[in-house]
């Protein structure tokens, strides 16, 4: 197996930095063991294992399959170590304090864009919970070992999801829009693996030509897949209350609030929203949890 040795001049956090590539405990093509972090994934190339080891100085990338060359050689984008937070210079002390707590973090960019995209659509309006129970249902389903035998699986091909009738996601959790919504994305996957070219701007507004796909969704993706340091989640149910709360103390917020807050960071509000995500901090909670449902059994 191919392995490559990347120096790191910069300390980079490797769970913090691929934490949002991982969907929720149990994802099937994700593990962490220790120190070593592993991923499965479809490369330009083909099907491909990668297993990650940050020591003081580098890190050691592994990878097996017929795209184990592709992943090496996008390796430092996938870790971080292309990821410049050099003109990030946050006036605010929570925001200078929470950089200094976590140097390593940094923003993958895995140029894989329909394995963000594809649980991004089962996470739209329902519970983490619930997506990533769909997810890994998915997954085990219509998809294969990862290469290695390393007990990974691959995330599903596109053009098996596109295939499917709608119906068939119904058992696994996910009702007849977001079916709807991931298998008109996945009949598009060639088109839409190319906005990996394109800058940020543009390649959300390509997203968002597909129905059923807004800009929370977009930004999801482009924050993983293209390591967008600018992308924010519009519309999610939790995140206007972190940030109006954090930045402003104030214990509810919506969208036009969060984006205000965000204003005097534009070109970094993907950064200020991970580390706000990272700190622990949590808007004082009033009233019940929305509740997971059970989408089969309707």
């Amino acid at each position: 197996m191919p392995t490559r040795l990347l120096p790191t001049s910069q300390p980079i956090d490797l769970p913090r930095t691929l934490g949002p590539v991982q969907r929720g405990p149990g994802d099937p093509t994700f593990r962490r063991a220790g120190a070593e972090l592993w991923r499965a994934t479809r490369t330009p190339d083909g099907p491909a294992t990668m297993r990650l080891l940050s020591r003081s100085s580098e890190i050691e990338v592994e990878s097996w399959g017929p795209g184990a060359d592709w992943i090496l050689e996008h390796a430092p984008a996938i870790v971080g170590a292309d990821d410049d937070w050099s003109g990030f210079e946050p006036s605010l002390p929570l925001l200078r304090n929470l950089r200094r707590r976590f140097p390593g973090m940094r923003l993958s960019r895995t140029g894989a864009v329909m394995e963000a995209l594809m649980p991004a659509v089962l996470e739209q309006k329902v519970t983490g919970t619930e997506a990533w129970r769909a997810w890994r249902g998915i997954v085990r389903a219509y998809s294969e070992p990862a290469p290695g035998d390393v007990g990974l699986l691959l995330p599903p091909a596109a053009a098996v999801l596109a295939a499917l009738p709608y119906y068939a996601l119904h058992p696994l959790g996910v009702e007849r829009r977001r079916a709807e919504t991931l298998r008109r994305a996945c009949a598009q996957a060639v088109e839409l693996e190319r906005i990996v070219d394109l800058d940020h701007e543009a390649a959300r507004a390509r997203l968002m030509t597909i129905p059923g796909i807004g800009p929370w969704t977009a930004a999801e993706v482009a924050v993983r897949a293209l390591g967008d340091p600018d992308a924010v989640s519009v519309g999610d149910f939790h995140l206007p209350n972190l940030v109006s709360f954090a930045l402003a103390g104030e214990p509810r917020g919506d969208d036009a609030r969060m984006l205000e807050l965000l204003e005097p960071y534009r070109g970094h509000r993907a950064r200020v929203i991970r580390l706000l995500e990272v700190s622990g901090l949590q808007a004082p909670r009033y009233g019940p949890r929305y509740a997971p449902r059970s989408i089969a059994g309707m």
